[in-house]
């Protein structure tokens, strides 16, 4: 199954998907775990923001917001200076009680601590990310395992009591590799968050690394969505499923394919996509294209 089921139709489903693209809305973005760093003025709070609203953006959507909106509460308006100051005694006494399906307090706070010295170390995220970046390289899959290693690889005893965090943390959870297989949904959303120029939606914070390198990150929806309009045929939401995915959208914009992921997102998210049929898809601009038609 792919999309050259519709040898002839590549430009009348490219307008749609930039239809789509254009009709993005505050709504959806209000049902985004993105909407926390749009809550933020400056570059580098929203950099920060990005990466923790990204990490814990897994699950029920509602959650997730309900979650996430428990740590925004408590850091302060200005989320770069809290965590360059970030104690993680301080943070557990903080945090205490915090918990996101796998996730704990502790593992909150080893988060926190990580951010803190990233920025110790390189001034950004984006330095630091940027170490890893190989311009030579397709796209960002190695810089992405090389990143996640990297922050992994810290000394966390301030928060675990050791320098490794304990078989019974969940943090590794989330720092995975796309050379472990992991579709890494989450570094990927984070990613177009801040590399896809600024448009209401992305933030475009990075300049130093082409949207062109991006890879789709691949949730539930996407998947779904994305299997029944024939840009995969794997059934595995993998790292070889997002590059499958992401080389059929480079097809309608090589030099910004994951521009289209947060409109074909938000079909399941906002809009009520199932993928199962019913009155939904006969409004569906998509419709002619689903393999549920």
């Amino acid at each position: 199954m792919s999309r050259d089921r519709y040898p002839a139709a590549g430009d009348e489903l490219k307008d749609i998907l930039d239809t789509l693209y254009a009709n993005r809305s505050q709504q959806h973005l209000a049902n985004d775990p993105l909407s926390f760093c749009h809550r933020f003025d400056f570059p580098e709070d929203r950099e920060v923001a990005g990466l923790i609203a990204s990490s814990f953006a897994y699950g029920n959507v509602k959650i997730i917001l309900r979650n996430l909106e428990s740590i925004f509460s408590r850091t302060g308006t200005s989320l770069r200076r809290f965590v360059e100051r970030f104690d993680p005694e301080e943070g557990a006494d903080l945090f205490a009680g915090f918990k996101h399906r796998f996730n704990d307090s502790r593992d909150l706070c080893a988060l926190l601590y990580a951010i803190r010295l990233i920025i110790e170390d390189a001034g950004s995220i984006e330095a630091f990310f940027r170490k890893a970046y190989d311009e030579q390289q397709e796209d960002l899959g190695d810089a992405m395992g090389i990143f996640s290693s990297s922050i992994l690889g810290f000394d966390y005893t301030p928060v675990f009591g050791q320098p490794a965090p304990p078989e019974s943390s969940y943090f590794r959870f989330l720092f995975p590799s796309p050379e472990a297989g992991s579709a890494c949904k989450r570094l990927c959303m984070y990613l177009r968050w801040m590399v896809r120029p600024a448009d209401g939606i992305d933030l475009g914070i990075w300049q130093t690394i082409p949207p062109a390198k991006l890879v789709i990150p691949v949730d539930a929806h996407i998947q779904r969505i994305c299997r029944l309009l024939g840009f995969t045929s794997r059934k595995q939401a993998d790292w070889k499923m997002a590059l499958e995915i992401t080389t059929q959208l480079r097809k309608f914009d090589p030099l910004d394919p994951v521009k289209y992921d947060f409109s074909i997102c938000h079909l399941g998210i906002s809009e009520g996509c199932s993928g199962r049929g019913g009155p939904l898809c006969s409004g569906c601009k998509l419709s002619g294209y689903c393999l549920q038609s």
